[in-house]
């Protein structure tokens, strides 16, 4: 018999399997596109810790890849707004030493941060500042991850985390966001507990719209202070705001978290249903943005090439590969232009207003931008 799953922060064995999508492929193993496949698949699924209430992966037999993506315009836009309001609350002081932890999937604030005068340490020197833009859930021993971010934290610094909300997966039904090498889901409260764990208390918390809403929380050590001196978790008023949406839509309950198997269910029927009303009617579809959301979406939606041409994407790392467990090919978005297709299924709905101002020429030749994400829900097209 195997061992029980043991949280990956606090290592209680009590849980829930709240979202479980079956056997997916990898979501960053794009194959080249004349290999045949069919191409591995593993279990993919949402554990619960009732112990601290952190989401996480269940388990990853993979091993990672990631294909370095084009920075999209809306995740610079966010960072140069993030540094900003962080600086106004005082917590930016010019002189002061960085460090940071960034996603495999690209981003860094260091640039943003040197221009308000903050410099760069070195890999495990101890820094004014300490940032974690996404990165944290990328770390398989959570807790382990959490004490050595902290560590690094000189006395009287702050530790910033960023962090795509579980609320919003729920409230949206962003049921793709889970996948192979994203071993955390974060809500507020557990995140605290996690901090809590190694002496440091969350301050202050700023919301933003990137991804449909992520979080960026700035904590201390426990007695540290803040900007505003005070010395209570959540003496900002942020904070037990965030908590308090965060409870009221039950971000701990298993029943109330499992909202997202049956999103996976609608979200997939819809898009398969879509295709093939637009294949029936003779009308030409290609998607853009060949992320990992789309890997389980597609593959849950069982869309082939003869629904979906092609995919689009601005990474040269992908082109002339092919979306995992399909046979739908993806191109550069040149190739998307020249096909004139009669609408492109958009599979980041954050690149909307950038895509229709980088390609002008899709709508200029009659075609739709279509947000798939909000297909069965409500009206799709990017107007």
């Amino acid at each position: 018999m195997s061992e029980p799953h043991r949280c990956r922060s606090c290592h209680s064995a009590n849980g829930d399997i709240v979202l479980d999508l079956g056997d997916q492929p990898a979501a960053d193993h794009f194959p080249p596109a004349d290999e045949p496949g069919p191409d591995p698949a593993y279990p993919l699924q949402m554990w619960l810790c009732a112990g601290c209430g952190l989401a996480q992966l269940l388990v990853d037999p993979t091993v990672p890849e990631e294909p370095r993506g084009a920075e999209p315009a809306a995740l610079v836009e966010q960072a140069e707004d993030a540094v900003d309001r962080v600086a106004r609350a005082g917590w930016l002081r010019a002189g002061g030493r960085t460090a940071e932890y960034g996603s495999p999937h690209g981003g860094s604030w260091l640039a943003l941060l040197a221009a308000r005068g903050l410099a760069a340490v070195g890999d495990g020197e101890e820094a004014d500042v300490v940032l974690d833009c996404f990165g944290l859930m990328h770390s398989a021993d959570q807790a382990a991850a959490v004490a050595e971010r902290a560590a690094r934290v000189s006395p009287g610094g702050v530790l910033l985390l960023q962090y795509h909300s579980l609320a919003t997966i729920m409230r949206l039904g962003q049921w793709n966001s889970l996948r192979h090498g994203h071993y955390a889901y974060y809500s507020t409260a557990p995140l605290a507990r996690m901090l809590a764990a190694v002496g440091f208390v969350p301050r202050q918390a700023w919301r933003f719209d990137l991804y449909g809403g992520t979080v960026l929380l700035a904590a201390t050590r426990r007695g540290g202070g803040a900007p505003r001196d005070g010395d209570g978790p959540g003496e900002d008023p942020s904070v037990g705001a965030l908590l308090a949406d965060e409870a009221a839509l039950g971000v701990e309950d298993p029943a109330r978290v499992r909202s997202l198997q049956e999103s996976a269910v609608t979200r997939a029927e819809a898009l398969h249903g879509w295709l093939a009303e637009q294949k029936e009617a003779g009308r030409t579809v290609l998607g853009y943005g060949a992320a990992s959301r789309a890997v389980a979406l597609l593959c849950r939606a069982g869309v082939d090439r003869s629904l979906l041409a092609a995919v689009a994407d601005a990474s040269p790392a992908k082109h002339g590969r092919r979306m995992p467990a399909t046979d739908i090919p993806v191109v550069p978005p040149a190739e998307l232009v020249a096909a004139r297709p009669d609408a492109v299924a958009l599979f980041l709905p954050d690149l909307m207003r950038e895509i229709r101002r980088t390609l002008p020429e899709v709508e200029a030749a009659g075609g739709q931008w279509v947000d798939v994400e909000a297909l069965g829900s409500t009206p799709a097209a990017g107007g």
